[in-house]
């Protein structure tokens, strides 16, 4: 039974540094060192190793940007090809890509690691620059999708994801996407590398920020539900923070939680919004969130321009 490791202590990365420099640069007659690139520190690490406890496998994630992961240095040992490794390695460093919201994952492979990327579900792209003067690659990308998520409305979500990068910048910044909305409950995930202070767990701003915005998102949709307008602004905000955030930060608003009524928006007046906020880290509770939002009539110009 293999298990996927994250090389935590000094001597965890001296071995891990000491099997890819083994694998991928002393072939080629690189030394030490060569192995490692400006990255390291901001990238996420998997490793396996065999019951003697000597490192067999191991694979490096990067994000490019917001939506871009990068792939690189997987490399299993001789002894341990055709054991389904590189593989195992690649399927964790897709889940944390995919947990920092990436929509696809690129990766320069060599001639012979071709077929085994084409096997994860990359495409060749196009030739990429050789790595290190010598060795010919090809760019491959892979397009991520949602698993086990739902999203009612799409055009509605995808609105007010790209509502919130244009109007409110350093959500992208941070990370902050729309997860799924079933039409009673919104769920949006943010990134923890994006957001980490250095004891390691996430910024209390960073998840006032998620808890405000997940607010203001369900407030959102529901004024598409009823075919209404306005604009929305936090009044007031309260949370409570039982435990820090070290793995996956989650938002959740459950409609139940909403207090107040809309009718007076067809009738021009501002309508106030009580709602709850559940914070997760992963699947444990962590925080709860109370906001007060209200909702004002739009100028009767604003409402032509997003009617057209």
């Amino acid at each position: 039974m293999y298990k996927i490791e994250t090389p935590e202590t000094e001597a965890d990365f001296d071995a891990y540094f000491d099997f890819r420099w083994e694998m991928l640069r002393k072939p080629w007659n690189y030394p030490q060192g060569s192995e490692k690139d400006e990255y390291e520190q901001v990238s996420e690490h998997r490793m396996i190793r065999n019951n003697k406890g000597d490192v067999i496998a191991i694979g490096r994630v990067h994000m490019n940007n917001s939506e871009e992961a990068q792939i690189r240095h997987i490399a299993v040992a001789n002894e341990a090809q055709g054991r389904g490794l590189a593989k195992m390695i690649m399927s964790s460093l897709e889940a944390v890509a995919r947990q920092e919201g990436a929509v696809r994952m690129v990766t320069n492979s060599r001639e012979l690691s071709t077929p085994f990327f084409e096997s994860c579900g990359f495409e060749v792209e196009k030739e990429a620059s050789a790595e290190l003067g010598k060795l010919k690659r090809q760019q491959m990308v892979k397009r991520l999708l949602e698993h086990n998520s739902i999203l009612l409305h799409p055009k509605w979500c995808k609105e007010l994801q790209d509502t919130w990068h244009d109007s409110i910048p350093i959500s992208e910044q941070m990370g902050i996407k729309l997860y799924q909305y079933s039409g009673k409950t919104l769920e949006n995930r943010a990134s923890l590398n994006k957001n980490i202070n250095l004891h390691g767990t996430m910024f209390a701003g960073s998840i006032f920020s998620l808890a405000t915005l997940t607010g203001w998102g369900m407030i959102f949709l529901q004024l598409k539900e009823k075919n209404l307008m306005g604009e929305i602004v936090l009044g007031d905000g309260n949370i409570h923070y039982h435990k820090p955030i070290t793995m996956q930060p989650r938002a959740l608003c459950h409609i139940e939680s909403l207090n107040g009524k809309f009718d007076g928006l067809s009738k021009d007046k501002k309508c106030q919004i009580k709602l709850k906020v559940d914070i997760l880290d992963g699947d444990t509770a962590v925080a709860e969130f109370s906001g007060v939002y209200w909702i004002l009539p739009l100028e009767p110009e604003k409402q032509d321009e997003i009617a057209h």
